[in-house]
């Protein structure tokens, strides 16, 4: 009788393995899984942040052509949580400071929590201001 007793299931042990296994397995899929929405939002971010810096910096452009200026702002209750900053300056061009006097150089930033997108514009203005 006792024979019969020990053909049938599966020891403990191997249960445990098998438990072990399992749950290496799960671990393995949950991280990678985590990695691909992580690595979603990177490129979510990136994305828009590319489309709106482009669009602020065409805006400030045309709206500020005459007396280029920094400034700062959100982008409405479209993009929630995205934010911009644009800061303008002087652009000298080593050896051509004649020429320097209509170059401005426009840093945008866009940020939305902890994300950061730089695009950086040099404009020529030709009324020198």
């Amino acid at each position: 009788m006792a024979e019969k007793w020990a053909e049938k299931g599966f020891t403990l042990l191997e249960v445990m393995v098998a438990v072990a296994l399992i749950a290496v397995a799960l671990t393995t899929l949950l991280v990678s899984q985590s990695q691909s929405v992580s690595l979603a939002n990177d490129a979510k971010f990136e994305t828009m942040a590319a489309l709106l810096a482009q669009g602020k910096i065409n805006e400030l452009l045309t709206v500020q052509a005459a007396g280029l200026s920094g400034d700062s702002g959100d982008f409405g209750e479209e993009y929630p949580g995205y934010a911009w900053e644009a800061v303008v300056s002087d652009f000298v061009l080593e050896g051509e400071e004649g020429f320097s006097k209509y170059l401005k150089q426009v840093d945008l930033t866009v940020t939305w929590g902890v994300y950061t997108y730089s695009l950086r514009h040099f404009h020529y203005t030709a009324g020198g201001g």
